[in-house]
């Protein structure tokens, strides 16, 4: 996404964020506070891998421009316990008023950073590259795919728009992975998707998942270049690998379903070329990180 897009999504959503944390105005700090400058620091209380400085940044910003605020690490910096991350000069009222909402995308984002390096980590003997889903929080997909690219994973399709994944429900609905490879192909040719896409059929990947022998053979032989090996073993992996490469040296193959810390270097060493991992995203713990007033 280029970059005035980004900023444009991103200041959006931090502004939704805002508006529900803070709505028409920080009561507290309204009330209880006279308008002084100070210092505070942003401070890592666990380890990990750093992501969500840019959306943490244009937080405060947002709030009060005049607050001044200098990050001290950089997306995908690795960071443990005392690390200060920010480092911040301005108005009580307002950076307090930022808080929240900065460190919750600090947090959250650096979260997935730092899981999705566990799984890089146990990888790196091999060749496979560790991929994200779709299976993102609505409305913050584009932040937790780039917190997954500063943990050292790499981004799968970024919606429903830009590649064609012929999953199990395409398969069931128009009868087989032939009949829906047909219709794909077909499709890609017409007007309507060049109008509606801006692009033309050589510029869309066609991923079709398989979760057995019969379709793995069934897609390849339909001239499918890349594999979604869905659910299964290692062992079955290793033979459904040997096979692809037999069809076509060239293929793609990526596998998915139940992949842990504890397997996938086991996944990995089937020969796979990707490893997509929903939990990445959906299933990360929170990074924390504080807030502290230092003086003024």
């Amino acid at each position: 996404m280029a970059d005035d897009n980004y900023f444009k999504t991103v200041s959006a959503l931090i502004k939704m964020a805002l508006k529900e944390d803070v709505g028409p105005g920080d009561l507290t700090s309204l009330a209880c506070l006279d308008p002084n400058n100070i210092k505070a620091t942003v401070t890592a209380k666990s380890k990990g891998i750093l992501s969500g400085i840019k959306p943490a940044l244009m937080t405060f910003d947002i709030v009060d421009s005049a607050n001044i605020v200098r990050p001290l690490k950089n997306d995908g910096d690795s960071f443990e316990p005392g690390d200060i991350i920010l480092d911040i000069e301005g108005f009580n009222q307002t950076v307090l008023t930022a808080e929240r909402t900065a460190l919750n995308f600090l947090g959250h984002l650096s979260g997935i950073a730092t899981l999705t390096s566990k799984f890089v980590e146990k990888v790196k003997s091999t060749k496979c590259h560790i991929l994200d889903t779709r299976k993102t929080i609505p409305g913050l997909r584009i932040l937790e795919k780039e917190a997954v690219v500063h943990g050292g994973g790499k981004n799968h399709r970024f919606g429903l728009y830009d590649m064609i994944l012929i999953k199990d429900n395409h398969i069931a609905s128009t009868g087989s992975i032939k009949k829906a490879v047909e219709f794909t192909q077909e499709y890609l040719n017409t007007p309507d998707f060049r109008l509606q896409f801006d692009c033309t059929a050589e510029d869309i990947e066609i991923e079709v998942e398989v979760s057995n022998i019969e379709q793995l053979k069934e897609a390849v032989g339909a001239g499918i270049k890349r594999l979604l090996l869905d659910n299964q073993s290692a062992e079955q992996l290793r033979d459904m690998v040997k096979l692809s490469r037999e069809m076509n040296p060239d293929i793609i193959l990526e596998a998915s379903g139940n992949v842990s810390l504890d397997n996938v270097a086991d996944i990995a060493s089937s020969g796979v070329d990707y490893i997509s991992i929903g939990a990445i995203t959906h299933s990360a713990v929170s990074a924390d990180f504080s807030l502290n007033l230092i003086g003024r």
